[in-house]
Formats: structure tokens, C-alpha cells, sequence
């Protein structure tokens, strides 16, 4: 095992759990990285693992135990359901493998606790793949709330209409025992962007709704309102209930003197609505560069002052910036970069404890925390 592997000391070797549509997805993506490789896929022998099997040349699906008793691999991807993530995390750094899984990282905070100290003990990698702190415009509104040239935020929304036309009844999905349920099973990306943006959340309140006429009580809508640390109360809504032709996503934030607006999963559109002076004009057009600017009113003299929450503010213009990041084209090929970016930032800190990482083990163990919360007051409000 080499915990410290750079190319001197030969390829980082992946042994992947799980091979299902997204899992192929991202391994063609980590497999770009310069002296990384293959080494096996433990799965079961359903279309995508041999789909899989033929994308990568791996002639054989071992078993699990095989895999991690393999003294070759570095480091275990897990793309298994939720219910699984725990064990074979565990299962994997108990061997003495770095772990990257998709999420959650865990059914709940005390497994992620677990399998955090236990990485620690062995100066082991075990992060979840929330890659989405990766996306440019993940910093760019980073920038808009530490700058305060909106002022300070003080509500956000996330509205996510999702499909469920490729979740079956029988589908894992809507059985919380696998899946955890749609805070764990779907939330945790969402709670963690809100964190980097606005600082730690509580869950303050949450609701849930069942299918009508459904015998096995399928949750198919959820809801929670967060505080965080700086002040603002966020709404989260998840609903999986669209054919996917309407699968549609929003983040919002909503400021002192203007409001932002983030579209689709994954974000490449942003606008931005407000009423600002020369240099806050400025300070926007430096965060989202490329950007159309539309100023729909100009004031002068006297009308340069208003007020806003007892506060005098100075507006030279009411603007509306629109960042457009592309089709859907654009979207998938941005999703991969994302997974490149999360792989290589883990990567460098395998070369380097001290390299800093923009998502790390603490950051699944969160996220989990404020799902498994948010679960269980949903759970009370029935």
C-alpha cells in the first residue's frame, strides 16, 4: 500500500464497488488523471457492470473481499446505494485503502464519525463526492456574499422539481432503509453549498409528504428551513415528482439591495437583480466575467440615496446581470470537469498533507449531520 503516491513511486491503482451508470460516468473521468489506473471492479453482473467491464478492458468482476484484499490498490470508489457506503467504507480502510464515495458518505452522523476516525488513525483519504464545490460559480457567489456588494444575504431558497420517471416502484430509491430517505439519499449536495456560502446550518424545521395511495408510504416530497451561522434562514424543497423533460432546479439568495439567482444541477446560468453604485457594478462584472450587463434605470443627484433596512444606501443604477454558461452540452462537459477537479484536489493531498483541499472528510460527515436532522424532524411532523 502506498499512502503517499506520486509518479515516482508508480500509478495510483482504483479499485471501484459498484457499477452502475454513474459510477462508469465518473471513473472515465478520475481515470484521466495522470498516473492513475484501474485495477479491478467489484460488481454484479448486470448490463452496466458489463457495460463498464468493456469500457475499461477488465476482463473479470471480482468479488469484494477479493478487491480489498488486493495488496495493489490504493484507493477504493464507491458507486454502491447509500445502505452500503457505510460498510464498505469501513470494510475499505480497514484494509488500509483511501476511499472516495459517492453520497452520502454515510446512513447517518455516528457511521460518518466512525469511518472519519478510523481514516485519521491510518492517515487515510475518506471523502464524499460532493463535487460541487468545485464549480466556478460556487466561488463567484463565495464572492458576493464576503464582499457584501449586495450587502448582507438574508434568505436563500433551493427549489429542486425532480424527476422520478427512471425510479421505479421497486427502485431502492424510495426505501429508506437503502436510500435514507431524500434529505440523505439526495440533500446532502445542497446543504453543503449552503454551508460554504453562508457558514455552519441548523435545522431548525422540516416536513415530508407521502404519495397518495401508495401502500408502502413512498416519500416523494420534502422540505426544511436552515439558519446559519451569519443570519439567513434557508428554505430547502425536494420534490421527485416531474417527468424529466421538467426537471428543473433553482438556488436563490436574497440580499440587502439585490438578489441572485442560480439555475439548473449542475449550475451554469447565473443572474443577478440589483440596485447598486459604480464600484459595486464593477466588483459584479469581476465575479462573473463574460457576463451581460442590462441597466434598466439610472439615477443621479438626489436620487442617488435610498434606504434600506434603516440604512442609507448609494444606487447609481438598477441593474440585471446575466451569466450564461451554455446548453446542456456545456453542462455535461462542466459535471466532468467537476469530477476531474474533486479527484485531482484529493490527489495532491495524498501527495502532500498539507496541500489544502476544498472538500474534505469533514464536509460528508456535515453534511449527513444536517440530513439525518432534517430527517428526523420530517418525521414528527406526520
Amino acid at each position: 500500500m502506498n499512502p503517499n503516491p506520486s509518479s515516482s513511486a508508480g500509478p495510483l491503482r482504483i479499485g471501484a464497488i459498484g457499477a452502475g451508470g454513474f459510477g462508469l460516468f465518473a471513473l472515465q473521468q478520475f481515470l484521466q488523471t495522470p498516473h492513475v489506473e484501474l485495477a479491478a471492479i467489484a460488481g454484479t453482473h448486470r448490463e452496466a457492470a458489463l457495460a463498464m467491464s468493456l469500457r475499461f478492458g477488465v476482463a473479470d468482476l471480482v468479488e469484494t473481499e477479493t478487491l480489498l484484499a488486493d495488496p495493489t490498490v490504493d484507493l477504493i470508489y464507491i458507486a454502491t446505494p447509500p445502505f452500503l457506503h457505510y460498510p464498505q467504507a469501513l470494510a475499505a480502510l480497514q484494509a488500509g485503502k483511501h476511499v472516495i464515495c459517492e453520497k452520502p458518505l454515510a446512513m447517518n452522523v455516528a457511521q460518518a464519525d466512525e469511518l472519519i476516525a478510523l481514516a485519521r488513525s491510518k492517515n487515510l483519504l475518506c471523502v464524499a463526492n460532493l463535487m460541487q464545490r468545485y464549480n466556478p460559480l460556487f466561488d463567484a457567489v463565495s464572492g458576493v456574499v464576503q464582499t457584501g456588494v449586495l450587502g448582507e444575504c438574508l434568505h436563500g431558497w433551493f427549489e429542486n422539481y425532480a424527476s422520478d420517471e427512471g425510479l421505479a416502484a421497486d427502485h431502492w430509491f424510495w426505501d429508506r432503509e437503502k436510500s435514507g430517505g431524500i434529505f440523505v439519499e439526495h440533500g446532502v449536495h445542497f446543504f453543503d453549498l449552503f454551508e460554504g456560502w453562508l457558514g455552519v446550518g441548523e435545522v431548525v424545521a422540516a416536513q415530508r409528504t407521502l404519495r397518495p395511495g401508495s401502500e408502502i408510504g413512498v416519500e416523494e416530497q420534502v422540505q426544511c428551513t436552515v439558519r446559519h451561522a451569519s443570519g439567513p434562514l434557508v428554505n430547502f424543497y425536494h420534490g421527485f415528482t416531474q417527468p424529466s423533460r421538467l426537471d428543473r432546479q433553482e438556488f436563490r439568495l436574497l440580499f440587502e439591495h439585490g438578489d441572485l439567482t442560480l439555475e439548473e444541477w449542475v449550475p451554469t446560468r447565473a443572474r443577478v437583480r440589483g440596485a447598486v453604485n459604480e464600484a459595486q457594478t464593477r466588483q459584479l462584472m469581476e465575479l462573473f466575467p463574460g457576463a451581460r450587463l442590462d441597466v434598466l434605470k439610472t439615477f443621479g443627484g438626489r436620487d442617488r440615496v435610498a434606504r434600506g433596512r434603516h440604512k442609507d444606501l448609494d444606487i447609481s443604477q438598477q441593474i440585471d446581470l446575466r451569466h450564461d454558461g451554455g446548453g446542456e452540452g456545456d453542462k455535461m462537459r462542466l459535471y466532468c470537469q467537476l469530477l476531474r477537479s474533486l479527484f485531482a484536489d484529493q490527489l495532491a493531498w495524498l501527495k502532500d498533507r498539507n496541500h489544502p483541499r476544498k472538500i474534505t472528510e469533514q464536509n460528508g460527515r456535515d453534511s449527513v449531520a444536517m440530513a439525518e436532522a432534517a430527517t428526523n424532524l420530517s418525521l414528527c411532523s406526520l
